[in-house]
């Protein structure tokens, strides 16, 4: 009896939310936006009283919507969070059609005037950076690229011959080319030199594996540990992937450039809420 029932529960269904992170990681969706989507699924299922979704449909859904707007009083760009996150449960895991959302209340959305730097005030914030943060900015104002895709650059999406970058998976998970800027050149190629002697530090200490998307470990079981396949601003130290726990030399925090730009704007006296985001956009 007790074997017979053992038997039984291996053949159990995986749970709601296992069945959410196999298909979030099957699109291979960042490990913030997977802990994003299942906070807001637990969120809309405690709202209704920890009914399972499957027992309910769009009326369920445009009534936390609403909530989020009247009572939660949060941002539109929030509520459209939360409605990705709920519209991935519904379309993509339960494969369930809760129709058109008509009567949600829409949270306001805010018309704030975009911060635009000048040249001038760029200059005199990247002025104030150095090293490693002062290549990083200067690939978001000189490149175009955003915050996240300068963190997952790897060695062998930067061409000096060609004198351009391959942004890999950027918004809207497609690739595109820019151009690597000439006053840069040097210094990054000058800074991937300490890079590679890291990651040789890395080899001979029986380590400098890298994260690799799209089950490309699986495919090329060695391809971990070679160097183009290593990031342009690796983290100080290895640390512990979260998802499968192994240990990695993953891509430097976000928040290292986000305060080094932050420091460097009250520093330039730049009388603008200035962020990475605004170095971004002044390129355009």
């Amino acid at each position: 009896m007790v074997q017979s029932h053992g038997t039984h529960s291996q053949h159990q269904p995986p749970k709601l939310l296992e069945q959410v992170r196999a298909a979030i990681r099957a699109r291979h969706y960042s490990l913030r936006t997977e802990e994003t989507y299942l906070r807001w699924m637990k969120r809309f299922i405690l709202f209704h009283g920890k009914r399972h979704p499957c027992d309910m449909g769009g009326q369920e859904v445009q009534q936390f919507l609403s909530h989020l707007a009247v009572e939660g009083r949060v941002a539109a760009s929030t509520q459209s969070q939360a409605l990705s996150a709920i519209l991935f449960l519904y379309q993509q895991v339960l494969k369930q059609d809760i129709g058109w959302l008509d009567e949600v209340v829409r949270a306001k959305q805010p018309h704030r005037v975009p911060v635009v730097l000048t040249q001038d005030e760029v200059t005199a914030v990247l002025r104030h950076l150095s090293g490693t943060t002062w290549i990083m900015a200067t690939l978001l104002y000189g490149a175009g690229l955003r915050l996240m895709e300068c963190m997952r650059l790897r060695v062998k999406d930067v061409d000096f011959a060609y004198n351009q970058i391959v942004v890999r998976d950027g918004k809207g998970h497609k690739d595109r080319v820019t151009m690597l800027p000439q006053n840069i050149k040097a210094p990054i190629q000058r800074h991937l030199h300490d890079v590679q002697k890291l990651h040789a530090q890395d080899l001979q200490a029986g380590a400098g594996h890298v994260y690799l998307p799209y089950a490309l470990e699986r495919k090329y079981p060695n391809a971990s540990r070679e160097w183009v396949w290593q990031y342009v601003f690796p983290a100080a130290q290895p640390s512990r992937d979260p998802r499968t726990g192994i240990i990695r030399r993953h891509h430097v925090h976000k928040l290292v450039l986000q305060r080094a730009v932050q420091v460097a704007v009250r520093k330039a006296e730049t009388p603008k809420a200035a962020s990475c985001h605004t170095l971004r956009n002044a390129a355009t």
